[in-house]
């Protein structure tokens, strides 16, 4: 007896009366509940709010019953901070909410989540293939400071992008040599590799530059997008934005075709997950992971040069990562070594820093602005804590395998 397969619009439908699939959806709903009474949109109704909220909590509660109780209680958070927002920003006059939600803040956002974008995304392959790299901030402060030196000297800044990937590549080289080969403990090795890059940059900035800025005019240029940037409030925030912005962005969708639908990927994950069975099958488990730290470091790289040569122009100054490796460490934790997830939280502390600048959070509370920058932490302090569901990481992450 043979099985007729389920037509396409079939499946479709059946994926999406999954209690997951409702979940999500309910999730979506929530954070809409909220984004229909801030601008663009100028309805001060608390009726769309309240309608929407419940609708998401409802979704979430049925998907809860359904089984899927991580994301489905997720929802149901979502409907009731989308609806307690929603309500209070119907109470807010309207010159705050637009001084405050304004086109620029979602450009600002997505630029303050580039750098945390490449190195949550680097850092998620480094640790998918087995191999913790918390040395992510020192690969950042590599690429920010040889990208503009190489910018500046060759007056290209493609250049200045590839010899900032160089040296990122060679710092997590340094670091995946001691993590695999020697089996030296992998936090200790990144955390050295952070020291390492400070005072090579440190260095290398006093000796050229003798404590002043080192400067270039090469920028990483911006994308003028024909007609999207002529658009009401849609071309200021995404018509004309920096090149490295639109890198990060399509390096979220490439990492998860890379890691989840292709050969290599699997091998990679294999090594994360069970080294000594990729072994056994014929997979190089230690090629797998240098080749994985190493991307890891190119990437961390690019984040960096993206601050200098993009986001402040081709200015370099020290020590100007100042954490934002560790804070994209943590933005994959809270995505759970996932590409959509670790950008979906790089994106929550881009906003949490767009906001928390230009004194655009001051016309509530003088501080308000500071206060607000703690909620990404607290997140994922509750994210790693286990409250809204388990972050599990790669089963071999961290530990160093020896061949037999």
């Amino acid at each position: 007896m043979s099985v007729r397969p389920m037509p396409d619009s079939a499946a479709l439908r059946a994926k999406a009366a999954e209690p997951k699939s409702i979940a999500i959806a309910g999730i979506v709903l929530g954070v809409l509940a909220f984004f229909l009474v801030i601008p663009p949109i100028t309805t001060r109704s608390i009726v769309g709010p309240i309608v929407v909220g419940v609708a998401a909590m409802a979704f979430g509660f049925w998907a809860v019953r359904g089984g899927a109780g991580r994301v489905g209680w997720g929802a149901v958070a979502a409907g009731v901070i989308g609806l307690v927002l929603g309500i209070v920003a119907t109470r807010s006059s309207v010159g705050n909410l637009n001084q405050v939600f304004t086109a620029s803040l979602i450009a600002d956002m997505l630029s303050f989540a580039t750098p945390l974008t490449f190195g949550a995304i680097g850092g998620m392959v480094s640790e998918r293939s087995g191999v913790v790299n918390v040395g992510l901030e020192g690969m950042m402060l590599m690429g920010a400071f040889w990208g503009v030196y190489g910018a500046a000297v060759s007056g290209s800044w493609v250049v200045g992008v590839l010899v900032a990937a160089f040296s990122g590549g060679a710092m997590a080289l340094v670091h995946a040599y001691f993590a695999i080969h020697l089996r030296a403990d992998q936090i200790i090795s990144g955390m050295a590799m952070n020291f390492l890059a400070l005072g090579i940059t440190g260095y290398f900035y006093y000796q050229l530059e003798h404590g002043g800025y080192l400067s270039t005019n090469v920028k990483i240029p911006n994308v003028s997008i024909p007609y999207v940037k002529d658009w009401s409030f849609v071309g200021p925030a995404i018509g004309n934005l920096n090149l490295g912005i639109w890198a990060a962005i399509a390096c979220v969708p490439l990492s998860y075709v890379v890691l989840f639908k292709t050969p290599l990927g699997l091998r990679i994950r294999a090594c994360g997950e069970h080294p000594r069975a990729a072994d056994t099958v014929g997979i190089n488990v230690y090629g797998i992971r240098y080749g994985a730290v190493v991307v890891s470091g190119m990437l961390a790289a690019l984040g960096g040069v993206y601050l200098t040569d993009g986001f402040v122009h081709g200015v370099f100054n020290e020590n100007v990562t100042a954490g934002r490796g560790f804070i994209a460490l943590a933005a994959m934790i809270f995505g759970n070594w996932k590409p959509f997830g670790a950008f979906g939280a790089a994106c929550l502390f881009g906003l949490s820093t767009a906001l928390a600048s230009s004194g655009r959070l001051t016309v509530y509370s003088p501080n308000g602005a500071i206060l607000f920058q703690t909620l990404p932490y607290i997140l994922t302090l509750i994210a790693v804590a286990g409250i809204i569901g388990r972050t599990i990481p790669p089963a071999a992450d961290g530990r160093p395998y020896k061949k037999q």
